[in-house]
């Protein structure tokens, strides 16, 4: 499928104060197949392809870690806090279940 990846990640456009809570926000393109639907036109079982993990970094430490299935809809958005408490990037990962991985960031600024 060509429409696959294009990660984007989204922090607080403005410095945060050392201790605040920042909003990020993630959103990938992918198919997010279970491998139970069925191909209209050959009738043809279409063949499971899902991201299975997410993960996120931040200051050298994982700050949030999830589990996915086929039961997660089509291009997926998630978002999650944390705790600002230095400037520097947040990283975030996707794994499929296929092997590929996905990486991209967003910078946090803190004063």
């Amino acid at each position: 499928m060509a429409d696959i990846g294009e990660p984007k990640v989204r922090g607080p456009e403005k410095p945060l104060k050392k201790g605040e809570v920042a909003l990020i926000k993630t959103l990938i393109k992918h198919p997010m197949e279970s491998g139970l639907r069925k191909d209209k036109a050959t009738g043809d079982t279409i063949p499971a392809d899902y991201i299975e993990e997410v993960t996120a970094e931040y200051g050298g430490a994982t700050v949030m870690k999830a589990k996915w299935s086929g039961a997660v809809s089509k291009n997926p958005f998630f978002s999650f806090y944390l705790k600002a408490d230095k400037s520097g990037p947040v990283t975030v990962t996707w794994k499929d279940n296929k092997g590929t991985k996905w990486t991209e960031k967003a910078e946090i600024k803190v004063e």
